[in-house]
């Protein structure tokens, strides 16, 4: 009995307050936002790259609003799992689109952990594609996952000291970089490819996966202090502060480096223009900025998303084994998220695993948007305009984001749509064998 007891999943009430909340959203944001993604947007859609940031939150902004919504009216650990449950039941179609979000958000952690990596080696100037850059990350992720082991407030201290010290710190770095640019205009030389509207969109999808982060505070709503309130509090602050941060980060960038330089830096551009504009001192305050950022955003991560596999365990929604391991169901699914993260991390190179996050969370936004219009709009107050400018944004970017994916990398868009049709069999074979009685 004392076993059973054991696994069951435990959540400690107020445990959390709202400053830890928006550390752990901020922390997943800022950790891939800023520091990775910069490089592989300007790529895409050439000098506008900071105005896709600015794009990416309007976009965010209409989405957000499914959330507040949502998270001011049933708080809970398991986030948006639980929204997908209120919305669609206890049904194929909340395991599917909930799975989507689980592995976007391990995806996230990956993605943290090669950029991790990729800062880290420009304190010895080894370059970015070598093998130490999945090492690192492995041992980044191996670290976080013993940190998540201990109490909740262990995990907050350490991400809200990581959390403010990267705010501080990045903003210092844009408000500094502009300030000693010679222009702070986004003026690239005729080195600037074509700017294509499908680059720009697909720009923008990559923004969208820099604010995403803010959904991690979703999974805080059985331990957060008032959450009926917080947690959408939590939303609203953590996109505001990334909105400014990025915007700034972004010009810097763009006026101490020319366009060329920006996409051959990609993987770690901020390290790149932190030398021109201050020297040598500037690029180990940034490289070792990064560093905390992204080991922040790691820890943020694994927090949120064992919790939402755990309530996703506890709905009877996905299957689940304890391979022989004590403790509680949180610890196994803590073991199976860190184990998901490594393999991705040792496997895949950081624009396949931006690649991969951005389409099922996509995916996941549009369900749960239109979960709430067509089930749940009056019970909690949403906006049929809000939440149908949300679908249609979402169709467009994902549109746009695959059409550039299927001519410059088809295998990853393959990947995605294996990954896809194995969690609907898998999930479909499941639910089918093991029924959900209603109460």
């Amino acid at each position: 009995m004392q076993m059973t007891e054991d696994r069951k999943p435990q959540y400690r009430k107020d445990s959390l307050t709202l400053v830890g909340a928006v550390a752990l959203g901020t922390g997943v944001m800022i950790g891939a936002g800023i520091f990775a993604l910069t490089g592989q947007m300007a790529e895409m859609t050439g000098r506008l790259f900071p105005l896709a940031f600015l794009s990416a939150a309007l976009i965010v902004s209409f989405s957000a609003h499914s959330y507040v919504k949502m998270s001011n009216a049933y708080p809970s650990a398991g986030g948006i799992a639980m929204y997908l449950k209120k919305a669609y039941g206890s049904t194929l179609t909340t395991a599917f689109h909930s799975l989507l979000m689980y592995f976007s958000m391990v995806i996230a952690q990956s993605f943290l952990a090669r950029t991790f990596g990729a800062y880290t080696l420009q304190l010895f100037e080894i370059d970015d594609s070598s093998l130490l850059v999945p090492t690192l990350g492995v041992g980044l992720l191996l670290v976080a996952f013993l940190i998540n082991l201990s109490a909740n407030r262990m995990i907050e201290g350490v991400s809200s000291v990581l959390g403010f010290i990267k705010i501080g710190g990045i903003v210092l770095f844009g408000v500094v970089g502009v300030t000693v640019a010679d222009s702070v205009e986004v003026n690239f030389s005729a080195q600037d490819p074509d700017i294509s509207l499908a680059g720009f969109i697909g720009a923008t999808a990559l923004g969208i996966l820099a604010f995403k982060g803010f959904t991690t505070i979703t999974n805080s709503g059985s331990e957060l202090k008032d959450p009926h309130r917080n947690v959408g509090r939590a939303i609203i602050i953590s996109i505001a502060l990334c909105v400014v941060i990025y915007a700034l980060v972004g010009f810097a960038v763009a006026s101490n480096l020319s366009l060329q330089e920006i996409i051959e830096t990609r993987n770690y551009s901020l390290a790149a223009a932190a030398r021109p504009a201050l020297g040598e001192y500037a690029l180990w305050f940034t490289v070792v900025l990064a560093m905390l950022a992204t080991a922040g955003g790691i820890i943020a991560s694994i927090f949120a998303v064992s919790r939402m596999l755990a309530m996703l365990t506890e709905m009877k929604l996905v299957p689940h084994s304890h391979f022989g391991m004590p403790g509680s169901i949180q610890k196994h699914t803590l073991v199976y998220t860190v184990v998901l993260g490594l393999l991705l991390t040792a496997f895949f190179d950081l624009s396949r695993i931006a690649a991969l996050g951005i389409i099922f969370y996509l995916i996941m936004d549009m369900a749960v948007h239109w979960g709430i219009l067509r089930h749940l709009r009056q019970e909690i107050g949403a906006r049929s305009a809000v939440l149908i400018g949300a679908i249609f944004l979402d169709l467009v970017v994902l549109a746009g984001f695959l059409w550039i994916k299927i001519s410059s990398d088809l295998l990853v868009v393959g990947i995605a749509c294996v990954v896809m049709l194995t969690i609907l069999i898998v999930e479909a074979l499941f639910l089918r064998h093991n029924p959900i009685v209603p109460k």
